[in-house]
This record gives structure tokens, sequence and C-alpha cells, in this order.
């Protein structure tokens, strides 16, 4: 969690900044993220950082064309130096992955003084934001990445129709209308760059969750409908990887990239369903296996020794984590990833 006198700094850099950019990542924590702190002001700008889980060069361009005079990152695992020294502007970078070494940059990470915090970077924007009236986005930040918040009650309270008691997260999330609203937030950062931005806009104005779920503005009802459209295409691959549940511990699903992309979410999802096993979510796209994989219990450090000598990279939480590996190196990488929870 952030200290009293992080959060009182991050609250006086967003009050002064004029232009700020806000760069965060492309899941329902990152989108909640942004929308705590930019609904603070509603100045600035923000974009998804899509493609690689680090901000790094490609991204200056971004920079040179809006000069802003701010950049806050988050939920971004990886931050490359020389993006902080090119940027030229202050940088605030809010996480909660594995910690790592820069300069030049304002580090907000719960892990570098507990390795094994876990602490969403939406339940630190909420520190900063504290606005009643967007306590719902922070609800659904740290609900999407399985995180229940300890303000529930107030939520339950407020909007008894989304969920009417506390539960654990995999009945939240998969059992109760909340869970459409977390998957909202996922699957509304998917498909056509006109449509993303057009919905990330009309999400920094809604005012309640009522406006979507009982669809009472057209702004309300544009972004239902453009959920349900999506959500069709995801519940036709869910019941295709039911469908791979094998008897043993380890589910393996593969999809193309013809197919819209619902790794992280079918992983989460099948994980729920069947605490007991492991989960990898595979998608074939331009000779890379780009995967998913979850469990109820820690398979990052099995994941981290599966990937020596392997043409790929990965990494993410305990129990949640994320890879990318060269297609030709596939057989090998589960093969060694297989014997490494054998060994576990």
């Amino acid at each position: 969690m952030l200290t009293p006198k992080q959060i009182a700094l991050l609250r006086e850099e967003l009050h002064t900044a004029k232009n700020p950019i806000f760069f965060h990542d492309d899941d329902a924590d990152g989108l909640a993220s942004f929308l705590l702190l930019y609904r603070m002001h509603r100045e600035g700008k923000g974009i998804i950082v899509k493609l690689a889980p680090n901000l790094g060069k490609p991204f200056l361009r971004k920079v040179e064309e809006l000069h802003p005079d701010k950049i806050f990152v988050l939920d971004v695992p990886q931050v490359d130096q020389e993006f902080i020294d090119e940027a030229k502007v202050p940088i605030f970078w809010i996480d909660h992955h594995q910690p790592l070494e820069r300069n030049n940059i304002h580090y907000f990470n719960p892990r570098l003084q507990d390795l094994n915090a876990y602490v969403p970077t939406t339940r630190m924007a909420w520190q900063v934001s504290e606005n009643p009236a967007d306590m719902w986005i922070a609800v659904i930040g740290c609900l999407a990445d399985h995180y229940l918040p300890e303000f529930i009650d107030e939520f339950i309270e407020k909007y008894p129709y989304l969920l009417p008691q506390k539960g654990d997260l995999p009945e939240i999330l998969f059992k109760q209308p909340v869970g459409q609203l977390v998957k909202m937030f996922f699957f509304l950062l998917k498909g056509p760059t006109s449509d993303v931005h057009k919905s990330i806009k009309i999400l920094t104005r809604i005012k309640s969750p009522d406006e979507i779920m009982k669809q009472e503005t057209a702004q309300g009802k544009f972004l239902y409908r453009r959920f349900e459209i999506i959500n069709q295409k995801y519940e036709e691959l869910l019941v295709q990887a039911k469908k791979s549940v094998p008897s043993g511990k380890l589910i393996l699903f593969y999809y193309t990239e013809e197919q819209w992309s619902f790794t992280a979410n079918l992983a989460n999802e099948l994980a729920g369903l069947y605490p007991k096993k492991i989960v990898i979510i595979a998608r074939k796209k331009s000779g890379e296996m780009k995967c998913s994989l979850r469990a109820q219990f820690p398979i990052l450090d099995a994941l981290q020794r599966a990937l020596v000598g392997i043409n790929g990279y990965g990494g993410g939480h305990f129990n949640a984590c994320g890879a990318v590996i060269k297609q030709e190196d596939w057989d090998v990488f589960l093969h060694n990833f297989k014997k490494e929870l054998d060994h576990a």
C-alpha cells in the first residue's frame, strides 16, 4: 500500500499537472487505475500500453507528439531506462509486479518493501482518489486482479443487485452480476481502436454502474451492447475450452490468431472453475505462443525455471503469469514446465 507521504505527493502532482499522459496496462486493473486518477481532475490523456509488457522507446513518439508536463505509468510491469532518460519530464510509476531498479523516476511498488506483497495498482490509485462516486470503479479493478478490497461491504450496501453478499472470489467473479462489469472492463479494451477509444471516453464520464447495467443512458447502452457482442465471442471459446478439461492436473487449451484474444480471461475463469488444476491458455500468433498460466497455488518459480534456455520470456504474479514463447521452442518449454511442476 502507499504511505501517507506517497499519497500526498501523488495528489499534489496530479493537482498541478496541466497536460499529463497516463500510460496504463491493457487490462481491467490498468483501465480502472487510469479512470480513478484521470477523473480526479480530468486533465491529460490516457494511452494503452499494448503488444509488449513494457514502456519502451516506441512510446517516446507519443511524448514528442503530446508534450506532457508529467507522465503517470499505471500497472505496466516494465519501464525501460531509455524511455525514462529520453522523456525528459517527471515520471510517476505505480505498479505491483516484480520490482525493478530504475534511475530518475518516482517508483511506487509495495513489493519494494515486501516481495510477497500483493496490492493491485487499482487499490493504490483508490488511496489517491478516494472519490466516493468512483468507489465502484475501484472495486471492479481490484476484483479484476483477484483482490477482495476491504471496502467491498460499502459496495454491497450501495449496489446490492450487483453483489448481494460477500463470497469467495470465484463466486463473485463468475456467478454474480458484478462479474459482468469486471469482464466488461477487460472486453471494452478489445476490438477496433476507434471503438476502444470511444468506450474509454464514455467510461471517463459515466457517473454510476447503473447507467451501464440498467442501461439508463445512451452511453450506458452503447457500452453494454458492445460488451454483449464481444462476450458472445468469448462464451463460444469458453465452451470449447471446457471441453478440453482432462482428468489430470493440467488444462491446456489452444486457439489461433484468427480468433479474438481472450487468453487471460479464459485462464482466470477456468482456474476459478477448476481450482485444483493448473491452466495454460495458449494463442498461436505470428510464430509465437502467447499464453496465460493460472493456478490456485504458486507457479511463477516453475515458469521461470522452465524458460531457461528457451527462446521466449515470461513472468507475473505468483499464481498468475504470462509468457511468450517461439513456436519452435514450445514443446520443449511445455516439457520443462511439466517437469518443474512434478518437482514442486
